[in-house]
């Protein structure tokens, strides 16, 4: 089956197409960073008319990439949820109105779930069940993976995520946005034992997360500092973050009884903690898995994948039901299949 994943939840508009048989075929990718660059932050409407001017494009641009016609594709994946509704809502009519032109199924699929399944893509795969770790600018989460679509969550943030934390610090260092890559690269070049910040939540049980008040710290620290050591601060902060996501995780392998990590979400593409999960590993107690940098930030191929391995199963949608919020531990339970 050769089906077109479309990926519109927020400022990137990402096309791919995937087949069955010979896996991604093409992958189209426009970021509008540039255009909310001189905001510090995501502008809805903003995000929701550029997805407008750039869909077509991109999806005329994958189908060349692959060689295709429309008239080739056999199903359609779109994002549904979470995300931006505006924003959802231009891939959701795309989608559907090219359905109705070409007569084929159409579904709309979990954004998060895209991002569980992003590893597949790899030729380093893992075997089910693993667990998750989900980091992103509004999600941090730890997943126990089961099976294909059977999905337990067993912990998240309970104020803010991960790549939220990062991002506001480096706004108030002033640092360009978005300032997560930016506070990692900075950290780069800082001694990361000069400051003392918290490990969120470690002295308790479970696998909640909190970030609000590493955040305070922060932004304490930083008031009372110079440009000059803005690097160590940097590197001090994200030593304790990426401690905090490390430590739950193995936690959760722990829990679960599994012995595969996966990582995912734009925080994912953090460099210390691929290299830290990957040194831990070396030492025998879990097999650690990451999609590439690519597919870590959001991307029409996990759409793709993702569609591709639920329209398989005879699954579409009946309608156009956009969600804002979407927990993962319901994504079987969908009432328009």
């Amino acid at each position: 089956m050769i089906v077109l994943g479309i990926e519109s939840s927020c400022d990137e508009t990402g096309v791919a197409i995937y087949s069955g048989d010979k896996g991604l075929l093409a992958h189209q990718l426009y970021s509008q960073i540039k255009l909310h660059a001189q905001y510090g932050g995501v502008v809805p409407e903003l995000a929701s008319r550029d997805h407008i001017r750039k869909l077509p494009l991109l999806v005329n641009a994958a189908l060349k990439e692959a060689g295709l016609d429309f008239s080739d594709l056999e199903g359609i994946a779109f994002t549904r949820g979470p995300g931006l509704i505006g924003a959802l809502m231009v891939g959701a009519t795309y989608s559907e109105g090219l359905g109705l032109a070409l007569d084929i199924p159409v579904l709309g699929v979990n954004h998060m779930e895209a991002h569980l399944m992003a590893v597949m893509l790899e030729e380093e795969k893992p075997s089910y069940p693993f667990v998750t770790l989900l980091v992103s600018g509004g999600h941090t989460q730890l997943v126990f993976v089961k099976a294909f679509g059977d999905y337990e969550l067993l912990g998240e943030s309970l104020d803010d995520a991960v790549g939220e934390a990062f991002d506001k610090t480096a706004k108030i260092m002033g640092l360009p946005y978005p300032g997560g890559p930016e506070l990692a690269k900075l950290a780069e070049n800082g001694d990361s034992e000069r400051y003392t910040f918290p490990r969120p939540m470690l002295n308790r049980p479970g696998l909640e997360f909190s970030f609000s008040g590493i955040k305070t710290k922060a932004l304490l620290t930083i008031e009372s500092a110079t440009e000059a050591d803005y690097p160590d601060i940097a590197a001090s902060f994200q030593a304790a973050l990426i401690d905090t996501l490390i430590q739950k995780s193995l936690r959760a392998l722990k829990q679960t009884g599994a012995s595969a990590l996966v990582v995912s979400g734009g925080v994912g593409a953090n460099q210390y903690l691929r290299s830290e999960l990957r040194r831990l590993s070396e030492l025998g107690q879990f097999n650690v898995y990451f999609p590439r940098s690519e597919f870590c930030t959001d991307n029409g191929a996990m759409v793709a994948y993702l569609g591709h391995e639920r329209l398989s199963r005879g699954e579409k949608s009946e309608q156009i039901q956009l969600v804002a919020r979407w927990p993962i531990d319901q994504v079987t339970n969908q009432t328009d299949v």
